[in-house]
């Protein structure tokens, strides 16, 4: 009867599932022309070379995606590459990341990653088309699902990808410092929990998150794979938790924490995804 009065809550406080129009994603996409070699990718005039890069990499990271989604995407992704700052700036509100997935569910890449942070393209180009994914089916950071479970699940998709600048070692740091992801706090179409809500710098809450999820997964795949499917099937993110594993995912992952704490590090270790 409890579970079934807390559904019910949540279900009036899910809201339209609908991809939010932004005001940045209503400006045209017009500076932009086809590679010839892959209609997938988009590139800032100039840049094709950078483009080759991008298509190249595509199949792997789609692969990647779809492998630990459980699910095909919706329609074949696009990817916009920008090779100039301007360019960056002009469709992306926060320029400093290296790619990122704007309303409307457009995929942009940075000339970052065709300048010092080459290295991170595959990473981060697999990490964000698991976000489009998600997006395809749920709509732009839908608010059912939350941050740390949005983000962690695509950096262990990307094997890493948007949690490099850290280590598994300073995640334990953290958490033996009483740093933890706030998995209690709920989010709403106007307010999101990132990682200034746990007391974290933007790499440490990515990291700690990956590994929360990559520790689901490993448990218990049979488990993870139908809470992956429910939240892509619109299922609000705490539902359909209690649903598969019967408690709160806070309560679940308490035995997380409790590994970090013990001596003994291995049963926190995140499984890769498998691509």
């Amino acid at each position: 009867m409890k579970l079934w009065f807390l559904a019910a809550v949540l279900a009036t406080l899910q809201g339209c599932a609908l991809t939010v129009s932004n005001p940045r994603a209503l400006r045209p996409i017009d500076s932009f022309v086809p590679l010839a070699s892959d209609a997938r990718i988009w590139v800032e005039p100039g840049y094709e070379a950078y483009g080759a890069r991008v298509a190249e990499a595509m199949p792997a990271a789609i692969a990647r995606v779809e492998a630990a989604h459980y699910l095909p995407f919706v329609r074949p992704p696009r990817v916009y590459v920008c090779g100039s700052e301007d360019c960056f700036k002009r469709y992306v509100m926060t320029p400093k990341l290296s790619a990122a997935v704007v309303p409307d569910n457009r995929l942009i890449l940075s000339p970052n990653l065709d300048g010092h942070e080459k290295h991170r393209l595959s990473a981060l180009l697999t990490h964000e088309l698991a976000h489009l994914h998600v997006g395809q089916r749920i709509g732009h950071y839908h608010s059912a699902l939350p941050v740390w479970f949005h983000e962690g699940w695509a950096s262990l998709v990307a094997d890493g990808g948007g949690a490099d600048y850290t280590t598994d070692a300073k995640v334990f740091e953290a958490v033996r410092a009483g740093k933890r992801v706030n998995l209690t706090a709920r989010d709403a179409p106007d307010k999101r929990h990132r990682a200034a809500a746990s007391r974290l710098s933007i790499f440490e809450f990515y990291r700690q998150s990956m590994m929360l999820v990559g520790w689901l997964k490993a448990q218990d795949e049979a488990r993870f794979r139908q809470l992956a499917l429910a939240v892509q099937d619109n299922a609000d993110f705490e539902i359909a938790f209690w649903n598969i594993y019967g408690q709160a995912p806070a309560t679940r992952l308490t035995a997380f924490y409790d590994g970090v704490l013990s001596d003994d590090n291995q049963p926190v270790q995140a499984a890769p995804a498998k691509p």
